[in-house]
């Protein structure tokens, strides 16, 4: 099953990522990817979906679908480096897999996050992903 970046949430604050579930009187239900666990989050604790994030490179700035997909390609069928890892070995993966990335604005901080958001996707969702024409289809199919 294909994973939808737009459903896929990092929440301020929280471990880990969640699936939106639904909309709330106070905010969103959400499940956590790891526990399957659901819990209901109000609309000012700090939600974003992964499908709005994006990292800085030489070129400007690259989503995070398309990162995901150059980090794949790089590690195949290997974790990316997890949270006990050296920066340098932040550092090295991303400059193999973006060699162009920006490294006066996109920080180890931010590579750890993005490790961790791509092990959680690889390990408990998938690293195929929705795209916009398939979300229109199905939109289309829900009016």
């Amino acid at each position: 099953m294909k994973t939808d970046l737009a459903k896929t949430l990092s929440i301020r604050g929280q471990h880990g990522l969640f699936n939106y579930i639904a909309q709330s009187r106070t905010g969103a239900i959400v499940e956590a990817f790891e526990d399957k666990k659901r819990s209901n989050f109000s609309a000012n604790a700090g939600i974003t979906t992964l499908e709005d994030i994006s990292i800085y490179t030489a070129e400007g700035e690259m989503k995070l679908k398309e990162v995901f997909g150059k980090m794949h390609e790089t590690l195949k069928e290997a974790d990316a480096p997890g949270a006990k890892a050296t920066p340098e070995e932040f550092k090295a993966l991303f400059a193999k897999a973006i060699p162009n990335y920006d490294a006066d604005r996109f920080y180890v901080s931010h590579m750890k996050k993005v490790c961790e958001w791509y092990n959680q996707l690889k390990n408990y969702a998938s690293l195929d992903f929705v795209t916009d024409e398939e979300r229109e289809a199905e939109a289309q199919k829900e009016a």
